[in-house]
């Protein structure tokens, strides 16, 4: 059963078992339903104590029931009678109560959590708000801003920091279902119930009328955010009942709207990327990992690796090198701590896992190698050779090349089944997208082994054939070309970064490759000069600025010029795109955003398409994941080919 009932003497425990998360399905709602008019109807049973079995208290409404029609008892009047209930029902906290989850324990009279839970209403990450009172009973636990900052933001808490916030009345050091049971011991019942609080308004409302307005405006175009903000200051000025009505009607509004579905798209999409069974079976030990290359690439991975609590052993090519390296490893880590995301202990700790060195032969200890120099095939080549001589038999030996063949790469080791392709995107220890490239002759275990590998970094994985660019820079690559041809036919760079922008991009296309630098993508043009289709459209804009030493920001000057670090549009830039076009013979045309957007949007959709065709993702979620999660495409739009899938329903209809 999906909830069962117990007594202990006069305390009831109620517990939910529905794996994989306990989420609230119709069968756990129906059996809250049940035991709340079991206990009430006990005069002996004088507390309740909600608790969940596995490895965590609920976790959210159930998500394959959105596509369905609604069945009651909604979750609502789950919630509601639990919190009028006249017999006192106490949460016991472990894992993540998130969503429902978390609403269901704001309904009980008090909460306890174990000291490594989660609490969070993470809604606006699915297009939604919370349906089930979690916004207006939220900012009566605590502060108005705190409220604010998990509705609209979506991200949970830690208990002690819940409990500093009063949203949990305890934590408990040992056994969560025994502390449980004290507390239920000294419950008298007349505790308030959570809508019987009064709200707890903001310190400074100033500061809070602006920690609102910068929610909206980072939500570039989100409705769920701008939703989230509106219902927790409704919750602040309404009576309790008319808040809980305007909730509702908001959250059944979103759950209808598009931008929920995309939402939910992504949210599933990213659960399904490793679905191959390949990446189901037994992985091969990495718990040392070596990294060639230090620098701004091979760092971010190397800490990457170290804040996941592996051991890293970081190759350069001479002494000076390493330290540097080193020291731009260090330095990454500094700043985690800074951030509060190690503390110092295990800032300290993660020290002693760490070594560079201007030599292979410590290698020989490592499980896993990835080899992160420039992207040159005779030196990686070259590179692959070497540690085929130095490495162990059994050790995984991987790429992190952005572009180059990997069976290529993968020829130059007397055993190809053990190199893979992983490919980080920048800076790696924050970017959570990382492609795996499956080369011809890639071992399963292999496979398995860098999908593990992924996981504990926590990273977004999605698993990619070999071609030039693999998903993520082919696509890049397409609609990075189809802007070239933007700004030739009448629009300027500000004009098509500011399009994207006001898609949902965090920049634009021109904004992106000043950041990156312009000379890495000119590098990569040379190479290929001589292959290139002379039949070809081709742009030499970004060329020509490369020849004038405009690398972008780290040059001061690129597609923009920079000012105390912000783009300025150059009248030089301007200046070179009119000479190119009357070169060329091309009248600029207008181009207003939407048409812009459509051009790149469909550049995107095209190479997506061959992508697919070609077998080199498995399928239009894995695409839609790499371009959200890799190149900040908007995921309350969905993804390319999400999109591109609701304009061919469209049209059949």
């Amino acid at each position: 059963m999906a909830v069962t009932l117990e007594r202990d003497g006069d305390c009831a425990v109620v517990t939910i078992d529905n794996p994989p998360v306990n989420a609230a399905s119709h069968a756990v709602r129906q059996g809250l339903m049940e035991a709340v008019a079991t206990c009430d109807a006990d005069p002996a049973v004088r507390t309740v104590i909600l608790r969940c079995t596995g490895r965590t208290f609920v976790a959210g409404a159930d998500i394959r029931e959105f596509g369905q029609p609604p069945k009651e008892p909604h979750l609502p009047d789950v919630v509601a009678a639990i919190e009028t209930a006249d017999t006192p029902w106490i949460a016991a906290i472990h894992g993540t109560a998130l969503g429902g989850g978390l609403e269901l324990a704001m309904a009980c009279r008090a909460r306890i959590a174990a000291d490594d839970a989660k609490l969070g209403l993470p809604e606006v990450n699915l297009g939604l708000i919370p349906g089930a009172g979690g916004t207006v009973r939220l900012p009566r636990l605590v502060p108005a801003e705190t409220a604010l900052t998990m509705v609209a933001g979506g991200k949970p808490v830690g208990a002690a920091q819940a409990h500093r916030a009063g949203l949990v009345d305890e934590v408990a050091e040992g056994d969560l279902l025994a502390a449980a049971r004290d507390m239920a011991r000294s419950t008298t019942g007349d505790e308030p119930r959570t809508l019987e609080r009064p709200v707890r308004h903001p310190a400074d409302a100033d500061s809070f009328a602006a920690q609102k307005a910068k929610l909206i405006a980072k939500a570039r175009g989100q409705q769920s955010i701008e939703a989230a903000v509106h219902a927790v200051a409704r919750a602040l000025e309404l009576p309790a009942d008319e808040a809980l009505a305007a909730e509702r009607d908001a959250f059944l509004e979103l759950k209808a709207s598009d931008q929920s579905a995309a939402l939910r798209h992504i949210f599933m999409a990213e659960r399904a990327t490793l679905s191959d069974p390949r990446c189901k079976g037994r992985p091969h030990p990495f718990g040392t990992v070596g990294v060639i290359g230090g620098g701004t690439m091979g760092a971010g991975i190397a800490a990457a690796c170290l804040l996941s609590g592996l051991t890293v052993i970081l190759v350069e090519r001479d002494g000076e090198a390493a330290q540097a390296a080193h020291e731009r490893v260090s330095s990454i880590l500094d700043q985690s701590a800074r951030r509060g995301i190690v503390d110092e202990t295990m800032r300290a700790a993660i020290g002693n896992r760490f070594s560079a060195h201007d030599g292979y032969a410590p290698l020989s200890r490592a499980d896993l190698v990835i080899e992160a120099i420039f992207e040159e095939m005779d030196v990686k080549k070259a590179v692959f050779a070497t540690l085929d001589t130095v490495t162990k038999a059994d050790a995984i030996l991987a790429t992190n090349t952005s572009y180059l063949d990997v069976n290529a790469i993968a020829s130059t080791v007397a055993d190809p089944s053990r190199v893979i392709g992983l490919h980080f995107f920048s800076p790696a220890h924050i970017m959570k997208l990382l492609e795996i490239v499956v080369p011809d002759r890639v071992a399963d275990d292999v496979v398995a082994t860098a999908a593990a590998f992924a996981k504990r970094l926590r990273k977004t994985a999605v698993l990619s054939g070999v071609c030039d660019g693999f998903i993520a820079n082919r696509i890049m690559s397409a609609y990075r070309r189809e802007a070239d041809y933007l700004i030739e036919d009448g629009a300027l760079p500000a004009d098509v970064d500011r399009a994207m922008r006001d898609f949902g991009f965090p920049m634009g296309v021109f904004e992106m490759q000043d950041l990156a630098g312009l000379d890495i993508a000119w590098a990569m043009r040379k190479r290929r000069a001589a292959t290139r289709d002379p039949n070809e459209r081709y742009v030499a804009i970004a060329d020509k600025l490369c020849e004038q030493g405009r690398f972008g920001r780290k040059t001061g000057a690129g597609w923009y010029r920079y000012e105390d670090a912000k783009p300025v549009a150059d009248p030089e830039v301007t200046a070179l795109i009119d000479a190119e076009r009357a070169r060329k013979g091309i009248e600029p045309a207008s181009l207003p955003d939407d048409a812009i957007m459509d051009r790149i949007v469909s550049a995107m959709q095209s190479e997506a398409q061959k992508v697919l065709d070609e077998g080199i993702a498995s399928g239009p979620g894995d695409i839609d994941v790499v371009m959200t999660s890799g190149y900040g495409f908007p995921r309350w739009r969905g993804g390319p080919m999400f999109m591109k899938a609701r304009q061919d329903a469209g049209e059949r209809a």
